[in-house]
């Protein structure tokens, strides 16, 4: 065995973040100048805080693969096509870290269906800053002005 160095306590806590970060795709969808805000269900993690539609990536699947998932799964749409996407990092309160990939979604098939958020609406981005979002997701709204 070799001796190759001392990983530093901020290295340390880099590598663990790292390995259990949430990687995450959501989509940005937006009509006649507004976007569609969902707002998590009563009871689970980060309970009634509004966010953008998406999940979890699973094993071995693409952010694109990921965001097709989620969004039939949620919204009963299919064929989603992005524009561009944005990645960023955040950390909770609560310690949860996640790799969010922002899709902006240029267009899909299917109508918008609510399949599993308390309520959806479509806001301006103006008005999602005012509402209860994920505090990981506030730094996507000055670009979506």
């Amino acid at each position: 065995m070799r001796f190759v160095g001392v990983l530093s306590f901020e290295m340390t806590r880099t590598f663990r973040t790292l390995q259990s970060m949430t990687r995450v795709a959501v989509g940005i969808i937006r009509h006649d100048g507004t976007v569609l805000a969902c707002q998590r269900k009563r009871g689970g993690r980060y309970e009634l805080k509004w966010e953008f539609p998406g999940g979890k990536l699973e094993p071995g699947e693409t952010v694109e693969q990921c965001l097709e998932r989620e969004l039939t799964e949620e919204l009963s749409i299919r064929d989603v096509t992005v524009d561009r996407i944005e990645v960023q990092a955040s950390e909770y309160a609560d310690g949860g870290w996640f790799e969010v990939a922002y899709c902006h979604v240029a267009g899909f098939s299917g109508e918008i269906t609510n399949n599993v958020f308390e309520d959806m609406r479509w806001v301006t981005p103006e008005e999602l800053r005012k509402m209860d979002i994920l505090e990981g997701n506030r730094d996507i709204l000055n670009r979506l002005a």
